[in-house]
């Protein structure tokens, strides 16, 4: 079965080893919960992210996700070269680590957008790809992702240069991110006339709070033998346990501002205690179920995590390890429910 679970036999000193799965049609083997560095300068110093790259490692993820701009602002591209020097360690680290990263954004100053240095002209992606390679400290990345996607650039143009890309070996595979399900046929379609291999992988916004993927996103991409990556899986801490954090004093997470904005509408504050009630009843922490659901989810092959800690990343962990029984999956369901498939969601 495509992106079927295979048990993997890394041993990291757990209950149970990291799974890993093909991403989507390919061949390639990934760990079912992917590191996100976005936290990686801006919120982590360099020491610690470097620390929690090995615990990643050490505890059997070996998908690692990135973007060009993350660092932000005047930093864009620090995140690139925090992994490029913990690359540089040595200690096969960059042979254990299937790497991913993105771009699309501006990499000039805010200030100065100067033309050419951001969505997925041949021009930029061939600039884009040259200076993430030099900021990484390595020949090639192995999932080159288009962070959103670019609706004055063709898709022919945009596999012209992927295709000249792959047969430089600067890249291996091309995903997408922020994709609609229409753009995802439209990629792979002009892929599949030209004899390109088209895109591997979706990064998309999905978690058990916001399901809206379903209807289209998931289904477009298990049909063209995309693996879905969500990004956001605890929808911006809403999911990992915000109101109690809230009573306990710790405050939700607010890095996105989506926990604290939706947590002010009473219906969406009701809803979140009768997830956080449900799961206390069964002894399970707020955000490891929130992946575990993920985890469920058909056409899944991992949520990104971006822990800014090691306890955090340790709980993720914990998270791969979580079996949800079929009353739970249905409970949650209830409280969460998703809009139904396409075009029955919106029609008869």
């Amino acid at each position: 079965m495509l992106g079927a679970p295979l048990i993997g036999a890394h041993s990291n000193g757990l209950a149970d080893p990291m799974e890993y799965t093909q991403l989507g049609r390919t061949g390639l083997k990934v760990s079912r919960i992917v590191l996100g560095t976005m936290n990686f300068g801006p919120q982590t110093d360099e020491a610690d992210s470097h620390s929690i790259m090995d615990a990643a490692l050490d505890a059997g993820i070996n998908f690692f996700d990135t973007a060009n701009v993350y660092g932000w602002g005047e930093n864009k591209g620090r995140t690139e070269e925090i992994i490029g020097s913990w690359f540089a360690k040595g200690g096969g680290r960059r042979d254990k680590t299937v790497l991913a990263t993105k771009m699309y954004g501006h990499m000039t100053a805010d200030s100065d957008p100067w033309p050419n240095t951001d969505k997925l002209s041949a021009v930029n992606i061939r600039r884009a790809v040259d200076a993430s390679l030099k900021r990484l400290g390595t020949d090639h990345i192995d999932l080159y992702q288009f962070h959103h996607v670019d609706r004055s650039t063709p898709w022919e143009e945009i596999w012209q240069a992927v295709d000249v890309l792959v047969q430089q070996g600067k890249i291996i595979y091309a995903g997408s991110s922020n994709h609609a399900g229409w753009n995802i046929a439209q990629a792979n379609e002009t892929a599949s006339r030209r004899g390109s291999y088209g895109l591997v992988s979706e990064q998309c916004l999905y978690n058990l709070a916001e399901r809206r993927a379903e209807m289209e996103v998931i289904p477009a991409a298990q049909e063209y033998g995309l693996g879905v990556i969500p990004w956001s899986p605890l929808h911006g801490g809403l999911l990992g346990g915000a109101i109690r954090k809230e009573r306990e004093g710790g405050g939700a997470r607010t890095a996105s501002g989506r926990s604290a904005d939706a947590l002010k509408n009473t219906a969406v504050r009701d809803q979140v205690q009768r997830y956080e009630d449900l799961l206390a009843k069964h002894g399970i922490e707020p955000g490891e179920a929130a992946l575990a659901w993920l985890l469920t989810r058909p056409g899944v092959t991992g949520p990104i995590v971006g822990p800014r800690t090691a306890e955090q990343l340790a709980s993720a962990v914990r998270a791969a390890q979580l079996k949800l029984g079929e009353e739970l999956l249905s409970e949650l369901d209830a409280i969460f429910p998703g809009p139904g498939p396409s075009p029955e969601a919106f029609a008869w």
